[in-house]
């Protein structure tokens, strides 16, 4: 009888079950070390360009390069952050402040995305509708956002509605343009084969131009949050009693730059935060789609 133990595999025979699940580990392996190396390489060279912009910044102001009365420095911004948060500002506690901000900005950018969305698909898929109101639309958005700030201030006066009214419609045409986009890009074969399966117009709206759209109005929203921080501190440098826009209007005023510095970093960071939020939720409702960036990014 044959000795079949130490038979070799015959040519192109398949690799035994164990060395494959073996071989698959030590490149998922290999994959994670790679990117771990990676993510922490791009965090140390962002890392070493802010220490580099900000060392910079502060030696030309000691050399004496340029005047710190208009430039300010790294060291005093710092100094006026660490004195907003422990101390307070002149005009009450700075968390009062940012917490009027982020309210002016969230309650705005709700309304404007429900609304540039709700609008921006049903003229999506109406071209009749469109036809209608694309001059107005066009015309509004041609208007200068500081114009409408202003008027909102002398309509609402300097409370929380002028500054929401100010978020809106900065947010509403972020949103309307990649709406009426994603609607116009829906395949036109998947909707006619609905109705032909006998889908109401309220089936099709809702189980193919929407989930199709989801991706152009998802990305939007990255845009949409900031614009909607802009709009906030554009409604509070117009005039207002609280939040960081009266805060950068109160230290411009005073000539403080720290202050002003200080206000635009704050400001930053709320919309970083917001930013990350948003990219948490789009991973998750987008989770269907095919993650080709992932295969197709280098892996060192």
């Amino acid at each position: 009888m044959p000795d079949t133990m130490n038979v070799a595999p015959a040519p192109g025979a398949p690799i035994p079950g164990p060395a494959v699940e073996e071989t698959e580990q030590t490149i998922l392996s290999g994959a994670r070390r790679a990117h771990r190396r990676r993510t922490r390489n791009t965090w140390l060279l962002r890392l070493a360009l802010v220490v580099v912009w900000l060392g910079s910044w502060e030696l030309v102001v000691g050399l004496g390069w340029i005047d710190a009365f208009f430039y300010s420095r790294p060291s005093r911004i710092w100094s006026r952050l660490v004195e907003w948060f422990t101390q307070g500002t002149d005009f009450g506690t700075i968390w009062l402040h940012i917490w009027v901000t982020v309210e002016e900005a969230v309650i705005g950018f709700a309304i404007g995305t429900v609304a540039g969305v709700v609008l921006g698909v049903l003229l999506g898929r109406s071209q009749y509708l469109a036809d209608v109101l694309a001059p107005f639309i066009k015309a509004v958005n041609a208007v200068p956002r500081i114009v409408l700030a202003s008027l909102f201030v002398i309509w609402f006066g300097l409370g929380l509605t002028s500054k929401v009214a100010t978020v809106v419609v900065l947010v509403f045409f972020a949103v309307f343009f990649n709406a009426f986009t994603g609607a116009r890009e829906v395949d036109r074969n998947l909707i006619d084969n609905a109705r032909i399966l006998g889908a109401s117009r309220g089936q099709v709206l809702g189980t193919i131009v929407l989930p199709s759209a989801t991706s152009w109005i998802l990305s939007s929203l990255h845009t949409a949050f900031g614009f909607a921080l802009i709009g906030a501190v554009v409604g509070e440098y117009t005039g207002a009693q609280a939040g960081i826009g009266f805060l950068i209007a109160n230290a411009q005023g005073t000539f403080d730059t720290a202050g002003v510095f200080a206000g635009m970093i704050i400001i930053t960071v709320v919309a970083l935060l917001a930013e990350w939020g948003i990219g948490r939720l789009e991973n998750r409702l987008l989770r269907w789609r095919p993650n080709v960036g992932a295969v197709a990014a280098p892996l060192i």
